[in-house]
């Protein structure tokens, strides 16, 4: 069985050293989704909610996020991330999918940055929303693919 890079002999929490590790390219791809009624769907996709420009605002909050992934994830490294892409896609006519890319050159992983910034976007959309359609659902939030580093690239 694999040991656990976070955890210490004793059990103690424990951050990672990278000190050794090389930089290499690095790139995470992770998607979610977030399903709601087809109405609420609808104003989002014409522009028509009092608060704004719905999907623009979740992109940013989901950049601005990714930036922020150490100060919320106790154990996460710094790191220079050198782009953080955000999409939408309408999959259904009640579901927007959401796809986070992360990229860096350094020590350790973007799938963090990339997995905060997939659910800041979702969360940043129901916040939106909530007024007109509390019942949505954030949905399916994982990695799709990671590449880079000692561990090659993963694909789902």
């Amino acid at each position: 069985m694999e040991e656990l890079s976070h955890v210490g002999s004793s059990g103690e929490a424990k951050m990672v050293d990278i000190s050794a590790k090389d930089d290499t390219i690095r790139e995470a791809v992770v998607t979610s989704g977030i399903r709601m009624k087809p109405e609420t769907l609808e104003k989002i996709r014409q522009n028509q909610l009092k608060k704004g420009d719905v999907l623009a605002v979740a992109r940013v909050a989901g950049i601005m996020a990714a930036k922020k992934t150490p100060d919320l994830i106790p154990l996460c490294h710094s790191i220079q991330v050198s782009e953080i892409g955000i999409a939408f896609d309408y999959t259904d006519k009640d579901c927007i999918k959401i796809t986070a890319t992360a990229k860096s050159t350094g020590k350790t992983g973007v799938e963090m940055e990339a997995m905060v910034a997939a659910s800041v976007s979702a969360l940043t959309i129901y916040d939106m929303c909530k007024a007109i359609d509390r019942g949505m659902t954030i949905e399916n939030i994982c990695l799709e693919k990671k590449s880079g580093g000692k561990s090659g690239t993963y694909i789902r």
